[in-house]
């Protein structure tokens, strides 16, 4: 089993990451995580050559991270709440998929990606909206062929508890490895 972990977190050692630490730890199989700060990935252009070939004009570690996709068997996001969004950095990651909306919309072909499971992870303070970030990267994932997405799961008052103390959130995360590793 593989597992592709997107951290939208610019934090090395944050809320977000130990969440994700936790994942790990009980996670079966192998997996490959991202940390959107810190990646060579850059945004979409919207240069439109997705619109007619297979594939991205960038050359960057996405390349990789596409194949990654193509063969992996679960995703999981996991990000910190900015405005009651996952952060940009994230999103900018996310805005490279477009290469398989384009491959559907614009070329009629049917995606290359296997079906996968997914789940998002979040982490905040206690005054954004987790339910809007929630659906944002829902929407994204199933445009990589997520089918199955576990409820949402987080950590929502990092202000006064750490993620790694919250004991509701490391049940969740116990939850999300059997889903996962089903």
């Amino acid at each position: 089993m593989k597992t592709l972990i997107l951290n939208g977190s610019p934090r090395k050692n944050g809320d977000t990451v130990s969440l994700i630490n936790k994942l790990t730890d009980i996670l079966d199989g192998e997996y490959k995580i991202i940390n959107a700060y810190y990646s060579n990935i850059s945004p979409c252009i919207d240069c439109r050559y997705c619109w007619c070939n297979n594939g991205c004009s960038m050359d960057d570690e996405m390349s990789e991270t596409y194949d990654y996709i193509e063969e992996c068997d679960n995703i999981v996001m996991a990000s910190p709440i900015y405005f009651s969004q996952p952060t940009g950095k994230l999103l900018d990651i996310c805005s490279r998929f477009q290469r398989y909306y384009t491959l559907r919309q614009f070329q009629g072909k049917t995606s290359e990606i296997k079906p996968k499971k997914g789940t998002i992870i979040l982490v905040g303070g206690g005054d954004g909206q987790p339910e809007s970030a929630y659906l944002t990267l829902k929407t994204i994932m199933q445009h990589i062929n997520v089918t199955d997405i576990f409820r949402l799961t987080g950590s929502f008052n990092t202000n006064n508890v750490s993620a790694e103390d919250d004991n509701a959130a490391l049940i969740e995360i116990k939850e999300i490895a059997k889903f996962l590793n089903k």
